[in-house]
């Protein structure tokens, strides 16, 4: 989360749980039960941005617990109503991606930033701030392919609650989960031969 926008000592405060959940699309069914792509939206009742984070997670090896991938975030200044980002109007918009690594065991999610964070777009005014790497933490439940989890970068997010639900597999990972109908090919019937029997024609 960016470092420098804190107003204070004044925690941020999100939105519900079921006010994020609303807003994400339906979960993705991978062959793998952690792998893939998670997406939260959010929005900041303290600052007045909204938040979208993208963590992308790849496993180190086949059935290993440790997993790799990107987060990135892309925020932008607007009113509650307005979940997409609106025209510029000269407030931030931005978009941050950074290296992450981290582990999954027993369904619960440790995965942060590491490296150095990237400012990959501005569409809209102008970046001169500081950002602290995110790290989430969170236990997936399986059911729903969703985990409630805090944010805490250092900085203006400590223990900001967070939901994420896996919205795509990787590539190749995707389970075909749609209805088949299976078409019995009719009998085949040898063509009546004309003529006597015992393979005699007549």
């Amino acid at each position: 989360m960016v470092a420098s926008w804190a107003p204070g000592q004044r925690p941020a405060r999100a939105s519900t749980v079921a006010e994020q959940r609303a807003r994400l699309p339906p979960p993705a069914t991978c062959q793998d039960p952690v792998a893939g792509v998670w997406k939260s939206h959010s929005y900041d009742k303290i600052y007045l941005d909204w938040t979208i984070f993208t963590l992308e997670m790849r496993r180190v090896a086949e059935g290993s617990e440790e997993f790799e991938g990107t987060i990135t975030n892309q925020s932008w200044i607007a009113e509650a109503h307005e979940s997409s980002p609106p025209a510029c109007r000269g407030d931030l918009h931005y978009v941050i991606s950074m290296d992450a690594q981290g582990n999954v065991h027993d369904q619960t999610v440790n995965f942060g930033g590491v490296g150095n964070y990237r400012v990959d777009d501005v569409p809209c005014g102008t970046w001169d701030m500081g950002y602290n790497l995110d790290h989430f933490t969170g236990v997936i439940d399986p059911e729903i392919l969703e985990f409630q989890t805090v944010n805490n970068d250092g900085g203006r997010a400590v223990n900001e609650p967070v939901v994420f639900r896996r919205v795509a597999c990787l590539d190749g990972d995707e389970v075909d989960t749609a209805p088949r109908v299976a078409v019995v090919p009719p009998p085949f019937y040898p063509p009546e031969e004309e003529g006597g029997g015992c393979g005699f024609r007549s």
